[in-house]
């Protein structure tokens, strides 16, 4: 059997939100790789998103936003996305994966509970 099998679904997130350029998104990233509340972020380019706000359809361009975390981390996590982001309402979703590889798993636990 091998040694790389799933582990428990739950520990790890995967938090996603959308920031409106490239500049805010390293930022932020690097806030919270920094802060130890993410192992590692990754930052996509071009997404274009159409929405309802405040009565109007907007259309915008974004970047997004990709956090690998501990399910532990949660509430540090969306609290200091929320706190630190330029939008009034941002969008802070988080997933739990269903399998991931066992030594990312860890990985991604030791960074998020480190003191460093």
């Amino acid at each position: 059997m091998s040694e790389n099998l799933p582990v428990n679904p739950s520990k790890l997130l995967v938090v996603l939100t959308s920031l409106p350029n490239m500049e805010a998104a390293k930022g932020l990233a690097r806030s919270l790789v920094e802060e130890n509340l993410a192992a590692c972020v990754q930052i996509t380019e071009g997404a274009h998103s159409i929405y309802r706000w405040e009565g109007k359809v907007c259309e915008e361009c974004e970047v997004l936003l990709c956090a690998k975390t501990a399910k532990a981390k949660w509430l540090e996590i969306s609290t200091f996305i929320k706190n630190t982001h330029p939008y009034d309402l941002p969008e802070i979703l988080a997933f739990s994966p269903e399998q991931y590889e066992e030594q990312y798993g860890k990985w991604v636990e030791s960074e998020v509970n480190s003191k460093s």
